[in-house]
């Protein structure tokens, strides 16, 4: 071929946009254009990018799904996703498909983090292995359980103390909550707890907030789509210097227990993986290795600290907007309880305050884009062809503010969880956890710690804006981050008589 004539050259650019068009699977043997999903037309390069909210892009999303359906093609930069929207096609991936849909994207932030290992953005065999011990460890441990129950109890206590010596004045109540959260997973992972001004314990604290809150960035958005920009961005740095951080902190607290392992007496995850660890010692394909430890530490912290404290940070700011529904709760928390600390078993006793809580975790919709998944083969979903590999998003906010499945999917509505007799009503719809093989490992947890701490809190106190600020005032804006935490505000926490 002659490279000087033009029609030469038309010919090669034509041939290699066919190689890269058939490789990137624009089409497949076993698909048409029909079976494509729809969705907006791309720009080279950015794809979709330039419609896209990249502070709040779950908003786009679920506009964009009003206009083409509940399974949307888009392209985020040249990376092709695919976006399922509303509870029916979410269920149908996630539960009726699971294993279809079981896997995790590459994300460049999170592959650099963690590398690959521990639970959340682990792959295959070693997300199997790690997920199925870290499962059967917490619940040896006590996770769900009178143990736990027991732990959780006591750190109310603790957290009570903490709220009185405010006085009533207002204040930031993240970094307690934090605090008192992150002593329950201390408890299983550690078998200890801090002080909640333990120096070590705050700085941890700290890593782990500024990595959520980053992770959610534009900066690192872009990154994950255009590394090789990188080097014209920060985000990504501060994450990976945190995480460093984070294992650094991991690594000195399981050599410590190292020393002191007693085979006989497992007190905490760390021990029982140490105790694996030296039985399969010569086994040179063992998932038991430090790397797995320090991330599965990581991702415990990360996951069941940022997920609680967000979600009782949002049950504060809206007892504050709505005081009758708060009233509601205290009158049936002195019905049932008088002054008795709570305990998991009221719950059955306590419809309405277990809808309110049921309800705030559906309201702040806190991970409103769910973490990514990945097909692990080719699927038909809905009609349409998608292929192995694919980016998936599944959009939790389509599920939880569902029109079909939710009377009020835009107010704060208890009812939602409550039959006409008042009673409590599970809902299918309710997926604040995700669901099918990825979903949360500490979603028992959770419920129980929102459930005790809520109503400890509520029994002891009347949350009220600061001095000058009215009900109608507070605003209920989600802040920007990886997960969406309300706006910076502050709380009076007004004992009871």
């Amino acid at each position: 071929m002659d490279w000087t004539d033009p029609i030469g050259i038309c010919l090669a650019l034509v041939m290699t946009l066919l190689f890269i068009m058939k490789i990137g699977r624009f089409w497949s043997s076993s698909s048409s254009s029909k079976d494509i999903p729809p969705g907006p037309r791309p720009l080279p390069i950015i794809g979709n990018l330039h419609i896209i909210d990249l502070k709040r892009p779950y908003r786009t999303l679920l506009e964009l799904s009003k206009t083409y359906g509940p399974v949307v093609n888009i392209h985020m930069g040249i990376k092709k996703m695919v976006v399922l929207s509303g509870y029916e096609t979410v269920k149908e991936a996630l539960v009726n498909q699971a294993d279809a849909f079981a896997e995790r994207p590459k994300i460049p932030v999170f592959e650099g983090s963690s590398k690959g290992k521990g639970i959340i953005f682990s792959h295959g065999q070693n997300w199997k292995v790690m997920r199925r011990f870290a499962l059967s460890t917490l619940r040896d441990l006590g996770m769900g359980k009178r143990a736990t129950e027991d732990y959780i109890v006591e750190e109310c206590g603790y957290l009570i103390e903490k709220f009185e010596s405010q006085k009533g004045k207002p204040f930031d109540p993240i970094m307690i909550m934090n605090g008192a959260v992150g002593n329950i997973i201390v408890s299983l992972v550690l078998g200890e707890r801090f002080g909640y001004e333990d120096p070590q314990f705050v700085k941890l604290l700290h890593l782990i907030n500024e990595n959520v809150r980053v992770c959610g960035s534009p900066s690192v958005m872009i990154y994950n789509l255009f590394p090789a920009l990188g080097f014209l961005l920060k985000g990504h740095k501060v994450v990976l210097r945190n995480s460093d951080e984070l294992h650094a902190f991991s690594q000195v607290t399981f050599i410590e227990h190292l020393r002191k392992l007693d085979r006989n007496d497992q007190r905490s995850l760390i021990d029982a993986f140490l105790i694996r660890q030296q039985e399969e010692e010569n086994d040179t394909n063992s998932y038991f290795q430090d790397g797995n430890l320090k991330a599965l530490i990581t991702n415990l912290f990360t996951a069941g600290l940022e997920t609680t404290s967000t979600t009782l940070s949002w049950g504060f700011l809206l007892m504050m907007k709505y005081p009758e529904i708060q009233q509601k709760v205290q009158e049936e928390i002195e019905r049932v309880l008088g002054s008795n600390p709570p305990r998991i078993e009221h719950r059955s006793k306590m419809p309405y305050a277990d809808a309110v809580v049921h309800e705030i975790q559906r309201f702040a919709n806190i991970l409103p884009m769910d973490l990514p998944h990945e097909t692990t083969m080719d699927v038909t979903l809905k009609g349409y062809f998608i292929p192995k590999g694919t980016y998936i998003i599944p959009l939790l906010t389509s599920v939880l503010q569902d029109k079909s499945q939710w009377e009020k999917p835009g107010a704060f509505y208890p009812e939602h969880f409550l039959d006409a007799e008042g009673k409590f009503v599970k809902k299918e719809a309710f997926m604040p956890f995700s669901a099918g093989r990825r979903i949360c490992v500490g979603e028992t947890l959770a419920k129980m710690e929102l459930f005790l701490f809520f109503t400890s809190l509520l029994q002891r106190f009347t949350f009220q804006p600061a001095p000058g600020v009215s009900p109608s005032d507070l605003d209920l804006t989600p802040a920007v981050g990886f997960t969406t935490p309300p706006m910076p505000h502050q709380i009076c926490a007004v004992p009871r008589s």
